[in-house]
């Protein structure tokens, strides 16, 4: 069995090795007609790769090809994307921001203070309060929660919102009505209290809690450690064979390299946005390290392929460690689907909105299976994807006479979500999500 691991580096070295050979970035916009190729050269260090794509698709561009080798001492990855509307990136601001986040000036302090990480805890995004949440999904789940936040006055300023097989993970950014954040230990501890008599319900369930984390992590990436800690993936048999049409469901193998000692991990699927970041965050977050990856899309189809070991240089050489490998990469393919229809609202800010929103769909019958909330200026922009509380799809003219209803106080639009395109899926959600778009428009502007 080979044994491969990560060589220690003493830090000083480190940063003298990063000195004398310092990140290569460069943006290609003559080799394709039909997009724009990101090259990224760098000394390799664990973790590398998925620094890269979460930074590409935190700016919401989409990768239609990739190219990763980074066995031994170099890192070297070709990107081929467009933005949303499936164009190059020509934008003079957006590659000087990428040159910044991913060349040289990444390690430095201006490249600190231009990429900001997508925090989770309190106090870390300045006045504002994080809160996460974790535990068993019901139709009505949500509306309860902000009602409590509402009751206590506290206005949800941004939001995060998964659910997968039954299971119920957000992140929620919240401050008083004074736009401060809330730090007095007896409301916290308030809202903790009655926030967990929600999530356990009356069946008294005990895999359910409120924290509030210090640490410092990617959204997106803190909302999969969540559910993948709560074990989501253990019964994603018993979701898929109810809840997946056939075209909807991965195949994944895993094969073994014999030659190079890899265990070769193939996905194929529908397409999507943020696809790869979800394969790459999982397999990271499991101790994985992608030596050589390669990815495409062919029409609605993706093809991804990932030459892995584990963080001790073993491979995947039993069944049970197989078959756990294949679940969690389902699970995390899975968590962020969404089928059906979505309502995007655009209102004043204010105590309470999430509530009044939320109480709505609920009077109606509908169940959130995600949903952003974002804050710009005065403006409240949140989308909702629904469900009827079966889990069925929601008819059109039912989302349209409730939109009509909404409509009285806010703006609303109301969209079916594709089933086999990934640009129209997230058109509207990377509009109005909260977090590094927003960090980005600022920058830019």
């Amino acid at each position: 069995m080979a044994k491969v691991c990560w060589p220690y580096f003493d830090p000083e070295y480190e940063n003298f090795s990063n000195r004398m050979n310092p990140p290569r970035v460069s943006m290609d916009n003559a080799s394709c007609h039909d997009c724009t190729l990101i090259k990224v050269d760098s000394v390799n260090k664990p973790g590398i790769l998925l620094e890269v794509v979460q930074i590409l698709t935190d700016l919401d561009f989409i990768i239609t090809k990739a190219y990763i080798s980074s066995d031994g001492g170099w890192f070297m990855d070709v990107f081929h994307v467009t933005d949303q509307q499936g164009r190059k990136i020509t934008d003079s601001k957006t590659i000087d921001f990428i040159e910044k986040a991913l060349g040289p000036r990444s390690q430095s302090k201006e490249g600190v203070k231009i990429l900001p990480s997508k925090r989770v805890g309190v106090h870390s995004v300045g006045d504002h309060t994080a809160i996460e949440l974790i535990g068993r999904d019901r139709p009505g789940l949500l509306s309860e929660i902000s009602a409590v936040l509402a009751n206590l006055h506290f206005n949800v300023f941004a939001a995060e919102v998964w659910t997968h097989n039954r299971r119920i993970a957000c992140v929620l950014y919240v401050n008083d009505a004074t736009n401060r954040a809330v730090d007095e230990p007896n409301r916290l501890s308030l809202m903790e209290e009655q926030l967990n008599n929600i999530l356990r319900g009356c069946d008294g369930e005990k895999v359910a809690r409120t924290s509030f984390s210090m640490g410092f992590t990617h959204m997106d990436r803190r909302l999969h450690q969540m559910l993948f800690a709560d074990r989501d993936y253990e019964s994603y048999r018993v979701a898929r064979d109810v809840n997946c049409p056939l075209s909807f469901r991965p195949k994944i193998t895993i094969e073994r390299c014999e030659e190079k000692g890899y265990s070769v991990v193939t996905v194929k699927c529908k397409d999507r946005a943020k696809l790869m970041f979800d394969i790459v965050c999982t397999l990271t977050d499991m101790q994985y390290v992608v030596f050589h990856a390669t990815v495409s899309s062919d029409g609605p189809y993706a093809s991804q392929e990932y030459f892995i070991r584990h963080v001790d240089g073993c491979t995947l050489d039993t069944e049970g460690e197989k078959e756990r490998v294949i679940q969690c990469i389902e699970a995390a393919i899975r968590r962020r689907v969404s089928e059906g229809v979505s309502l995007e609202l655009c209102a004043k800010d204010r105590v309470g909105l999430l509530s009044e929103v939320t109480r709505v769909l609920r009077e109606n019958g509908l169940t959130v299976c995600r949903a952003g909330v974002s804050t710009r200026g005065e403006q409240a922009l949140n989308v909702f994807y629904v469900r009827d509380a079966s889990g069925n799809p929601v008819d059109m003219k039912t989302m349209e006479a409730l939109g009509k209803e909404i409509g009285k106080t806010m703006m609303v639009d109301v969209k079916r979500v594709p089933t086999n395109a990934k640009v129209p899926e997230t058109r509207g959600w990377a509009k109005t999500s909260f977090f590094f778009g927003n960090l980005l428009e600022r920058f830019l502007t």
